[in-house]
């Protein structure tokens, strides 16, 4: 490995402008696929095998007409202060707005009309119509949502109050103020670590390529599959935050070893030989757990893990390709102010001393620094017991979008279960079944707790299907409602042992129910598949079975004190206030099992760096405490730089209007500072150096079926020219 890329980090370097034309031809060619796509993306969520998803499905075949897959808005229209929705001028206002939604797409399937349909509140100043289209949330255009958007404003002027929701309104951009924060700061940082313009100016330029290339690529493919609206958003988030710190392992390693006497070119070989191999499998474990979340079944969730794993997949691509090109465009001044220091010797003395004192420290006295870590991280974690999932709705979004206060109209208007109704589908091959199994179920429905409406029994044409609506009297996301649809659900069980018929319940409130506990029982067993994925691929980077065991138990506090965190921010409001969040809850179902795949690469990132650096220093003749201390000493400051980019990035995401992206950002930004700061910078040195030798044994007969990596570019250090085509000598440094 170590050779393989010393080789390309080297013809890169003399290929320079070969690179940079391939990496422009490659954004230029995403950029216009990109550019050439209309459709967006979707919030909708579908969990197949599941009931709620199943009883959509039979809709959409008994009732094509109603179009259980299109997408849908529910309008809400209340008269001026004091008047009537039904009084005569404002019955015309409400007439001529629904024709204005008809009207401005073609798509549009339905309108419902408030006055026939008698969605009109008790008091009379509230109406509200649906509007159904013939074609997925996905599928609607710009134009489309500008058309919708005009009929509201055309409403508005008639001096109605006019607001929307539903999968068919279009969601408010979140602008680019995240990034660019994330940008900022990381800029700042990276001044401050290179002391060099140009150095730290090279890996926000690779960033960027990379993150455009991704989220130009989910633009183009968005057509194709049915992205959520947070992909995007997860991507960018990664992309940047790997971009950046890939880049800058490499033109890190690149100055130490032009430091060490190397010619800009061997050097750049070497960084990539080196670092560049840390950056590869540290990348590969990110991409592994990121594929991984298929395993829940949960296409949404697959979509967002295999493009963020995308994302990350290009980051590494330009990190060891185009880095070492934009190295040969300014081999010196890369290297900023130690390139007038005799040998860069008082830069490597800098930098050594930057984390000499600390490891130092902790070598000391391993014990007395690792138990009060552990019980740290252990405190920290605790509020995770108290994790209760669920799926944000329009009451969630910010007071200042239409999704809200549409929400908060029909709330006042007709109650709190208005905004999360549930549908009970009765079906069966003989129609009198069917009428039958559906009188009692309506019947029994009505009886229970809960139930402010449950409507009579509509059939379909052929009289063997049937839906009843109930609307309940609790929130979508109260508990009572959870219970609501566990005691329909039971009611259906004995009403088909009874009669025969089958009865299931779907509806948003009822589909993100299943949704949460689906990820409560795939959460655990995901977990123990990336800690296990963790064990065996740090088994063949490091050669080792105690040291890929200690990567996994630290990443298993790293992940629970960052759920913890999140658990005591966004669902019991501590701290509420300085993080910015409006409203407490319970926490996303998506969220916690991101963080798992995210965090596992993320903390497999440091490991990987810091650890390699020190088994660099033991395989080339150090005794195990002194390797642990030369490999912090020279991994220290590039990993804290690293680090605080990474939080920083992730911690400007917390103002996403996004409840998902703004869960992440902070259990992310967190995840990183415990990890990196914690778990690998004061309880990998203490472990390893209590272990002594044994960190490093792995049985003989493991050693002979594992391949032989070479992380560490022992082959270089024996072999200089290994790896390369043949040159004329006179390019090869002979520098030591």
């Amino acid at each position: 490995m170590a050779t393989f890329l010393h080789w390309i980090g080297r013809t890169a370097f003399k290929r320079r402008w070969l690179v940079l034309v391939f990496w422009g031809i490659v954004v230029a060619a995403v950029g216009a696929a990109a550019a050439q796509t209309t459709s967006g993306s979707s919030s909708a969520i579908t969990l197949p095998g599941t009931e709620s998803q199943r009883a959509n499905d039979l809709l959409g075949d008994k009732f094509p007409a109603a179009n259980a897959s299109g997408a849908t808005a529910r309008v809400v229209l209340r008269a001026p202060h004091g008047e009537k929705i039904t009084s005569k001028g404002n019955h015309a206002s409400v007439g001529a707005t629904l024709k204005h939604l008809a009207a401005f797409s073609s798509r549009v399937s339905t309108v419902s009309d408030p006055f026939k349909s008698g969605t009109i509140s008790k008091d009379g100043a509230t109406a509200y119509t649906t509007v159904t289209y013939r074609i997925t949330a996905a599928e609607l255009t710009d134009r489309d949502h500008e058309r919708f958007d005009d009929a509201l404003s055309e409403g508005r002027k008639t001096g109605l109050t006019v607001e929307a929701s539903g999968n068919a309104v279009a969601t408010e951009e979140e602008g680019t103020s995240a990034e660019a924060i994330g940008f900022a700061l990381a800029a700042v940082i990276l001044l401050i670590t290179l002391g060099s313009l140009i150095a730290a100016g090279l890996p926000l330029l690779t960033a960027v390529v990379g993150v455009g290339i991704s989220l130009s690529s989910i633009t183009a493919l968005s057509s194709v599959f049915d992205l959520n609206s947070s992909t995007s958003a997860l991507a960018t988030m990664l992309g940047i935050a790997v971009g950046i710190d890939y880049a800058l392992f490499i033109v890190s390693r690149y100055r130490s070893e032009r430091a060490a006497g190397h010619d800009a070119r061997e050097a750049a070989g070497r960084a990539n030989g080196t670092a560049g191999s840390a950056v590869v499998f540290a990348g590969l474990t990110v991409m592994i757990a990121l594929v991984g979340l298929a395993v829940v079944n949960l296409p949404v969730l697959t979509a967002m893990g295999i493009t963020a794993a995308g994302a990350v997949a290009v980051a590494v691509l330009v990190a060891i390709t185009l880095v070492p090109a934009m190295l040969a465009f300014a081999p010196e001044r890369v290297r900023g102010r130690s390139r007038d220091r005799a040998e860069g010797r008082d830069s490597r003395e800098a930098e050594a001393r930057f984390g000499r004192r600390w490891v130092t420290a902790v070598v000391r006295r391993p014990v007395r620094v690792l138990v009060p870590a552990v019980a740290a991280l252990i405190v920290v974690a605790l509020p995770v017991t108290g994790l209760e999932l669920g799926l944000p709705d329009d009451g969630s979004k910010p007071p200042s979008t239409t999704q809200r206060k549409a929400y908060d109209m029909l709330a006042q208007s007709f109650g709190t279960g208005f905004n999360g109704p549930l549908t009970v589908v009765v079906t069966d091959q003989a129609a009198a079944t069917a009428q039958k199994a559906a009188a009692t179920m309506g019947s029994k429905i009505r009886k229970l707790d809960d139930v402010a409406v449950a409507t009579p029994a509509v059939f379909n044409p052929s009289g063997d299907t049937a839906i009843i609506t109930v609307i309940p009297d609790s929130a979508p996301s109260d508990d009572a409602t959870k219970d609501l649809v566990a005691n329909i659900r039971s009611l259906a069980t004995s009403t088909e042992r009874s009669i025969g018929a089958q009865s299931m319940v779907t509806g948003t409130a009822a589909l993100n129910i299943d949704v949460s506990d689906k990820f409560s029982a795939a959460l655990m067993p995901y977990l123990l598949v990336v800690v296990g994925l963790a064990f065996l691929v740090l088994i063949l980077v490091f050669r080792s079975l105690l040291v890929p065991l200690k990567a996994a138990l630290g990443f298993l506090l790293s992940v629970l004190a960052s759920l913890g965190a999140v658990v005591a921010v966004f669902q019991w409001g501590w701290l509420k206030d300085l993080f910015g969040v409006e409203q407490t809850g319970p926490i996303m179902s998506l969220m916690p099992i991101l963080t798992v795949g995210i965090v596992f690469g993320l903390a497999m990132d440091y490991q990987v760096f810091l650890v390699t650096r020190i088994r660099e220093a033991y395989v080339h003749g150090a005794d195990p405490r002194q390797a642990v201390v030369t490999g912090f000493e020279h991994s220290a400051k590039v990993i804290t730089a690293a680090a605080i980019i990474m939080i920083c990035v992730f911690a400007g995401f917390m103002s996403s209007t996004d409840s998902v992206i703004a869960a992440l950002g902070l259990g992310l930004a967190v995840a990183v500072a415990l990890d990196a700061f914690i778990v690998r910078m004061t309880i990998v040195p203490a472990v390893l150096t209590l272990l002594g030798r044994r960190a490093w044994f792995l049985p003989a007969w493991i050693d002979r079926v594992l391949p032989i990596v070479d992380i560490e570019g022992e082959r270089l250090a024996k072999s200089p020219a290994a790896g390369m085509r043949p040159e004329p000598a006179s390019e090869l440094s002979t520098r030591h």
